[in-house]
C-alpha cells in the first residue's frame, strides 16, 4: 500500500499558476503509474492527469490539456502537477492517487476503480 501527501494547493488569481505535490511512501512507487483527480463541491471526483511508472507516457482531460503538466521524480517518490492559465473552473480539491497497474490505461479518462491508495487532498481556490 502507497501513502501519499499532497502539498502546493492554495489561493491564485486567475491567470495564475501553482505547482502541486505528491509525496509517496513504500517502495511500490517507482513501479506504479500515478495520476492526479479533482473534486469541486457537488461534482463527482474528476480524472485530471496521468503518468506511467518511468514518466514515458502522460495522459490528460481535455480541458487540462495545454496548461497542465504531470511529472514525477522517480528518485524522490514524488509526482507534480505544474498548473498554468488557472480559472475559477479549476476550484476543487485536487487528490494524487496510485494505480494498481505500471502502465497507463488506454482508457481516457481511466477507470478510477484503477486507483488503490489516494492522498487526502489539497485544496485549489482560483479567484476571478
Amino acid at each position: 500500500q502507497v501513502q501519499l501527501v499532497e502539498s502546493g494547493g492554495g489561493l491564485v488569481q486567475a491567470g495564475g499558476s501553482l505547482r502541486l505535490s505528491c509525496v509517496a511512501s513504500g517502495r511500490t512507487f517507482s513501479s506504479v503509474a500515478m495520476a492526479w483527480f479533482r473534486q469541486a463541491p457537488g461534482k463527482e471526483r474528476e480524472f485530471v492527469a496521468a503518468i506511467s511508472w518511468s514518466g514515458a507516457n502522460t495522459q490528460y482531460a481535455d480541458s487540462m490539456k495545454g496548461r497542465f503538466t504531470i511529472s514525477r521524480d522517480n528518485d524522490r517518490n514524488t509526482v507534480y502537477l505544474q498548473m498554468n492559465s488557472l480559472n475559477a473552473e479549476d476550484t476543487a480539491a485536487y487528490y494524487c492517487t496510485a494505480s494498481m497497474y505500471g502502465r497507463l490505461s488506454k482508457r481516457i479518462p481511466p477507470d478510477i476503480g484503477d486507483f488503490g491508495s489516494w492522498g487526502q487532498g489539497t485544496q485549489v481556490t482560483v479567484s476571478s
